[in-house]
């Protein structure tokens, strides 16, 4: 007879908080102020991926796609991205019955939004807007050198991640219900945005 795992998975949906906003948004900043303020747990999907061993095979086919600002298959981002998320409760990481998850960087596909639906349940969306390509580059060549983020430096693929994130962004939120969104103004301070997503989501949070 088959033994019982030690650990078995987790079968609830996660609640969460969706985070969309360009690269260089802000979504990561806004995300670790609501976690530490909240007590909520936050993701950011690029943090998985850039953290995989270059000699696996996902870190591999990630580098790959990376460097030309291109993004890794859905099936494939899923996976990764729930193998993790199960290794955070197994590790005592993430309480999923107390905490609220901060997703942020997924969905990033109309396709990866329908695969994720059997996960997750979304409480809201929070959309930071700001429509200053410049600006952003700017912030995230910025961020490339303070942070050492390789794939912050080159102008070119910094401009098609813009216009991928772009190009479906606009598709996924069309996707889900308006009463879902909650769209701030990314082009201030920090302090400010997160200023604005307390005074409206503060029952969420």
């Amino acid at each position: 007879m088959a033994e019982e795992p030690i650990i078995s998975k987790y079968q609830e949906p996660f609640r969460c908080i969706l985070l969309f906003g360009p690269p260089g948004s802000g979504k990561g900043t806004i995300g670790k102020f609501l976690s530490s303020a909240g007590n909520h747990f936050h993701l950011s999907s690029g943090d998985i991926f850039r953290g995989l061993s270059p000699e696996s095979p996902a870190g591999q086919l990630y580098h790959t796609y990376a460097s030309k600002g291109l993004l890794i298959p859905d099936e494939i981002t899923l996976e990764i991205w729930h193998q993790f998320v199960l290794g955070l409760i197994a590790t005592n990481r993430y309480f999923p019955k107390q905490q609220l998850l901060l997703l942020d960087g997924i969905p990033r596909t109309l396709h990866q939004a329908n695969l994720l639906e059997k996960h997750i349940h979304i409480e809201k969306i929070i959309v930071l807007d700001i429509q200053n390509t410049e600006k952003l580059i700017q912030r995230l060549q910025r961020r490339a050198l303070l942070e050492k983020r390789m794939d912050d430096k080159d102008v070119q693929v910094l401009r098609t991640r813009m216009d991928i994130y772009h190009k479906d962004t606009a598709k996924i939120l069309n996707h889900y219900p308006k009463r879902q969104l909650a769209i701030f103004n990314a082009d201030q301070k920090p302090l400010e945005v997160l200023r604005d997503i307390l005074t409206e989501l503060s029952s969420i949070l």
